[in-house]
């Protein structure tokens, strides 16, 4: 299988249309000059070697007698001349095991032509303070945006070789054409499916960006007070979140959905520039990525003054039911899709107890008819990892219609959503959103709830909001 593919196109100077800076020799050699060296310090080898190592014999092996090319990715532009926080892509962080550090541009090459398997590591070294572009770019200089490793460095870093960023364009003309990119999807494919089944290191990872996102959720019911004295609330709550994902990680996971009163029906709310008010419910959906780039997924609905009322603590319970019957039910063996489909029974319960199905709960649950899911159009959880909606390119007898195995990451997300204009529901029941979501390791009996720190009882609850909010 082959791809034309071309180098990483040089980087434009974004700054050209500002003042100018000299260009003569004479100010090349000043700037130049008289800086102290660098301090050499040893760099040790990331934990994530050997299983990045792993990763890569298996595409390797999969993809036999072909030359492999997986791209970090270039720096997106948010405006203009300003770029997002940088992340590469998750196939090229999960073969290196190169994280939130990774220099833009980089690109991994797997040789399987032959039976030892040769991995390169191409990426933009520093480039030395005696090169003009250390401050005249404002894309790439290091004067601008901070000094780029050395080839020696990441090739310690990540057991890898490396070379020059400068030297890809001639080895793709020496493969002639004949190399495979992401986007021949049998690599894609692959590449998403060998997330599915989470080793060692990842699980431990996991496991730190769930417990990052637990702080932080306590650091929201800390500022909840400040959140109902702001008309714009839910931007308290938000920032809250942000601000300890990025003392605890890299990162967000994703955008942060804090959802207060009728706006968490709105399932991807992230807006949130709504009023937190008293007497209403908020729904915090947030997760913390961490350097290594692997991110919790986590939902709780709180009463914002600290106690459910008496409905609103009746919906949530019926949510929890729903989860609790998956967490029952969940283990080595189980289709991933029959979790959804357990999840939907007790929702169609729920649904019918309050009057609100047109007929049976097994009319309900028909294929061709599924009434309930008029409150909850989600699924009930996805996998979980380096994306917050991990192997979405697997095959679906890979993902949705396998058996859970042990290693695997996933949520399980319940929810219920009565909009505020829902005239099949009583008046009472509008503008109320309840989801709870927990994130969960399959283990060889059954399943380990990686959130259970956060509490999802209603007493519990209640208890640490009144613990966090004093």
């Amino acid at each position: 299988m082959s791809k034309e593919a071309t180098a990483p196109a040089a980087q434009p100077d974004p700054g050209a249309t500002r003042s100018r800076t000299p260009t003569s020799p004479e100010f090349l050699s000043y700037m130049g000059s008289s800086w102290a060296e660098n301090a050499v310090t040893a760099v040790k080898s990331s934990p994530v070697t050997p299983f990045a190592a792993a990763r890569r014999s298996k595409v390797a092996a999969e993809f036999a007698g072909e030359v492999i090319i997986i791209e970090a990715g270039p720096a997106s532009t948010r405006s203009n001349d300003t770029e997002y926080r940088y992340r590469p892509h998750s196939a090229f962080a999960h073969l290196t095991g190169w994280g939130a550090d990774t220099v833009p541009d980089s690109v991994l090459a797997i040789d399987s032509r032959s039976e030892e398997t040769r991995a390169i590591l191409f990426l933009r070294e520093t480039a030395g303070k005696g090169s003009s572009e250390f401050f005249a770019n404002s894309a790439i200089g290091e004067f601008w945006v901070g000094q780029r490793p050395s080839l020696a460095e990441v090739s310690q870093l990540l057991d890898l070789e490396t070379r020059s960023l400068s030297d890809y364009e001639s080895f793709i003309e020496s493969l002639d054409k004949n190399f495979i990119t992401l986007e021949h999807s049998a690599l894609a494919q692959f590449v998403s499916e060998l997330r599915l089944v989470k080793d060692v290191y990842e699980i431990s990872e996991m496991r730190k960006a769930v417990d990052a996102s637990i702080k932080g959720f306590e650091k929201v019911a800390a500022e909840l007070s400040n959140a109902k004295a702001h008309p714009r609330g839910e931007r308290v709550v938000e920032t809250a979140f942000f601000s300890q994902a990025r003392a605890e990680g890299n990162d967000l996971g994703y955008e942060t959905i804090a959802a207060a009163g009728e706006h968490a029906c709105t399932l991807h709310w992230i807006i949130n520039n709504g009023p937190v008010r008293d007497g209403e419910l908020l729904l915090l959906d947030a997760g913390v990525e961490m350097e290594s780039l692997y991110t919790a997924d986590v939902t709780r609905t709180i009463p914002i003054n600290g106690k459910f009322s008496p409905l609103q603590r009746e919906i949530y319970e019926a949510v929890l039911a729903a989860a609790d019957a998956v967490f029952a039910m969940a283990k080595p063996g189980v289709l991933f899709k029959d979790m959804h489909a357990t999840a939907m029974r007790v929702i169609a319960e729920k649904t019918h107890g309050w009057g609100f199905l047109p007929g049976s709960v097994e009319d309900s649950l028909n294929p061709d008819n599924q009434h309930h899911r008029r409150w909850m159009v989600h699924g009930t959880g996805h996998h979980l990892g380096l994306d917050v909606h991990d192997c979405a390119q697997a095959r679906r007898e890979m993902s949705m219609e396998a058996e859970l195995k042990p290693g695997m990451i996933f949520t399980i997300e319940p929810g219920l959503y009565f909009h505020r204009d829902d005239l099949l529901v009583p008046a009472e029941f509008r503008g109320i959103g309840v989801r709870i979501e927990d994130d969960v390791l399959v283990t060889a009996t059954g399943v380990e709830n990686l959130t259970a720190a956060l509490p999802r009882k209603v007493e519990e609850l209640e208890a640490w909001l009144a613990k966090h909010t004093a």
